[in-house]
């Protein structure tokens, strides 16, 4: 059956919260590392114009707080197993939406997960750990059978996050979408 999704997750190290729409100084933070962007449009930083013309009103398409659907922000808590340069810091974020939601494919049954940290949390286990959470809340949702992520095949750091994860490749195959057609790899995991 499914349970109500709740807008505060926590694991050991970190506290996950539901993103707002009124959230766009912290969307714009993160994508002025132009390692966090190198696999996402070249390692170009992302303008506020581009985060309120473009990423904004994609965000609000697929939205849903009732449903766990939209960015997940998460923060480091403050204790122990966490950098102390990282403590109670905003981190990154988890996307959770249905799978192919800008095309006319869309799949209620399996969800599209994706996260992009800042580059000071790799290597520590902050994106396994966070998308793990999220994972687990999915699977408490009847109509969900599949989580899917996709990520640029040279992105060897978001693979072994979706390995650990559980999933197994899937696919390789164009990824179409409004913003753009994009060679990407799939893995999957049935719930």
């Amino acid at each position: 059956m499914s349970q109500t999704i709740p807008q505060v997750i926590e694991t050991s190290r970190l506290t996950l919260s539901m993103l707002t729409l009124n959230d766009q100084s912290l969307l714009f933070e993160l994508d002025q590392d132009v390692a966090v962007t190198k696999y996402i449009n070249g390692g170009k930083k992302t303008t506020m114009e581009q985060i309120e013309n473009v990423f904004m009103p994609r965000f609000k398409q697929y939205y849903n707080p009732q449903k766990g659907h939209g960015l997940w922000k998460v923060s480091a808590k403050d204790m122990a197993g966490v950098s102390s340069s990282l403590e109670n810091d905003y981190l990154g974020w988890i996307l959770i939406r249905p799978m192919y939601f800008f095309n006319q494919n869309r799949l209620l049954n399996n969800l599209e997960i994706g996260w992009r940290f800042k580059h000071c949390t790799w290597g520590q286990g902050i994106a396994t750990e966070a998308a793990q959470a999220i994972v687990d809340l999915m699977a408490t949702q009847d109509e969900v059978e599949f989580i899917t992520a996709i990520a640029d095949e040279e992105n060897i750091a978001s693979l072994k996050v979706m390995e650990k994860l559980g999933m197994t490749f899937l696919k390789k195959e164009i990824f179409h979408d409004p913003l753009g057609d994009f060679e990407s790899v799939f893995y999957q995991k049935e719930l």
